[in-house]
């Protein structure tokens, strides 16, 4: 199970995550009353949250999915954004929320929300989980803010490291002694 040789401390609880999401679920009912507006999920890491916080946006909702990389196989970005899913319904006349777990550099989501707008969405806006302005070498505009957090490797609640840990139930910064030797 998880310890502190895996995790250093628990960030967000999951009671914390819960009632944000349905906090942000409320902002997003409110703005978009009587509108048709289409969740995007950015895959995987944004699944967990994607999926909570659906169950709470009231109204005409329906959930699209979308995966791009920037990383290939490594662990440094190469700057180029590749779609490796794209949406199932064009998007034009639409309003779309993407719904994002976590904006760090901001390079891959400023590419994705400017390919969205592109598409003449009725509008494109961003709601994540959590937010690192700390590391944003790209203008990203989040609408819609979970947590903003420190220059923390974070995992659990759909965000990973190495595919493992995104089922934690909470947020919580992984012990450096996992990845040093890895990244």
């Amino acid at each position: 199970m998880i310890d502190s040789t895996t995790i250093k401390e628990v960030l967000i609880s999951e009671e914390q995550l819960q009632q944000r999401v349905k906090e942000l679920a409320k902002q997003i009912s409110d703005d978009y009353k009587g509108e048709e507006v289409v969740l995007v999920c950015v895959l995987k890491g944004a699944v967990m949250f994607f999926a909570d916080l659906a169950r709470y946006v009231e109204g005409d909702v329906s959930l699209d999915f979308i995966s791009c990389s920037s990383y290939g196989s490594s662990t440094v970005s190469s700057g180029v954004v590749r779609i490796m899913k794209d949406l199932d319904k064009p998007v034009e006349g639409k309003h779309v929320v993407v719904v994002e777990d976590i904006v760090d550099t901001g390079n891959t989501l400023h590419y994705l929300l400017e390919n969205l707008k592109s598409r003449n969405a009725k509008s494109v806006r961003l709601v994540a989980l959590l937010n690192k302005p700390d590391r944003r070498t790209a203008e990203v505009k989040v609408d819609y803010q979970g947590f903003e957090i420190p220059d923390y490797f974070v995992v659990g609640y759909g965000l990973d490291f190495a595919e493992k840990y995104r089922n934690l139930p909470f947020v919580g910064i992984l012990n450096e002694k996992v990845y040093q030797d890895k990244v």
